[in-house]
């Protein structure tokens, strides 16, 4: 189990490297990350306050004694009658941080509550939270991959059932119901269900829908579940029947990329760098146009959260970080192609979580 003492430890060793003075974590990832639960959230504004010697809680009174149940932490609560500004201004003194110079910002807190914060803390310079608590959440420590890589099994199961499901008439609904299946007879809760046939695979975030199966179909299946907290994530690819005129060859293409990328992902190579490499085999192959989206995303907490495997992207990749590798091609009409996997980056290069091939699955008509 996660010591989240040792996390606060931490996230002041960062703070104090950002010469930031006050952290301020809204409802969310960085707060069940940090102290193993996340509060409920709602209109009213709600922080956990982080200096370099003491944290607390600014929480509505109605949430107050729930969230005690969680925390030894100190809590200046606030009633709907009174507002929050008096105790605010308690809890910034309370932890020595009413004349912070810099403040660093959940991303993801609301922007009223961030607006009502930094009216308390008038001259403070701001920042977000990505070299702090953002910086420590990218490398797992052992549980966490053990978690995801628990749940990658199970993502792979339901993958398998959904290959073994397919059949000319079912919609595309039906299938991504066989996946939910799957997901729940393994304790998952299914977060995310993306069955793109024939020509809706050229949506990289296809809505499912009632579109039924066809022989010569390629189909997009992309799934995730929630498991333990932890989330999961994997795209592979299947025909009904005879593949689709060219398919094999862009099929070829999208797996050369994600080849490419897995060579070039190592500790303290930049997140670009990956991008680029995938990028530069479809471009090669003449179908750049045809890659749409970034070539990954971090997994954690979160399906999506840093590292972001972009073009444009200076974060240095680290031992510990979990990262899903999907490039796609897309050709609008007539098909999709995506191949993804969520790897560990370990001292050597990536750890596949997956035990699926990236081959294509023919099922029969």
């Amino acid at each position: 189990m996660a010591n989240h003492a040792t996390r606060l430890s931490s996230l002041r060793a960062k703070m104090a490297e950002s010469s930031v003075d006050l952290l301020a974590v809204g409802p969310g990832a960085h707060m069940q990350w940090l102290l193993g639960f996340a509060t409920h959230a709602d209109e009213r504004p709600c922080f956990f306050l982080v200096s370099a010697s003491a944290e607390c809680f600014l929480m509505p009174a109605l949430n107050a004694e729930g969230a005690r149940e969680h925390t030894d932490a100190t809590f200046f609560s606030w009633a709907d009658a009174e507002g929050p500004d008096s105790a605010l201004a308690e809890a910034l003194a309370h932890i020595g941080a009413a004349s912070a110079k810099t403040v660093a910002l959940d991303e993801t807190m609301r922007a009223d509550f961030a607006l009502l914060l930094l009216g308390q803390l008038p001259g403070a310079a701001h920042q977000f939270s990505d070299h702090t608590v953002g910086a420590l959440r990218m490398r797992k420590d052992e549980d966490e991959l053990v978690q995801l890589k628990a749940n990658a099994e199970m993502n792979d199961r339901a993958m398998q059932a959904a290959f073994a499901a397919i059949k000319p008439g079912m919609s595309e609904i039906e299938l991504a119901d066989v996946v939910r299946d799957a997901h729940a007879a393994d304790g998952g809760v299914s977060e995310f269900r993306i069955v793109g046939s024939g020509p809706n695979g050229a949506f990289p975030h296809h809505h499912t829908g009632e579109r039924r199966l066809q022989p010569g179909d390629a189909i997009v299946i992309d799934v995730g579940a929630r498991r333990n907290g932890f989330p999961s994530d994997m795209t592979r690819m299947a025909v009904l029947g005879s593949a689709p005129d060219g398919y094999d060859e862009i099929h070829t293409i999208v797996d050369r990329a994600v080849e490419a990328a897995l060579a070039t992902a190592r500790p303290g190579v930049k997140a670009k760098d990956v991008d680029k490499a995938a990028r530069d085999v479809i471009a090669a192959a003449g179908y750049g146009e045809y890659f749409v989206h970034r070539t990954g995303h971090g997994l954690g907490i979160e399906t999506h959260e840093p590292p972001y495997i972009t073009s444009t992207s200076e974060t240095v990749l680290d031992t510990g970080m979990v990262f899903s590798i999907e490039p796609g091609i897309y050709l609008p009409g007539r098909f999709g192609i995506r191949l993804e996997e969520i790897v560990i980056l370990r001292e050597d290069g990536p750890e596949i979580m997956s035990s699926l091939p990236r081959d294509v699955v023919v099922a029969k008509v």
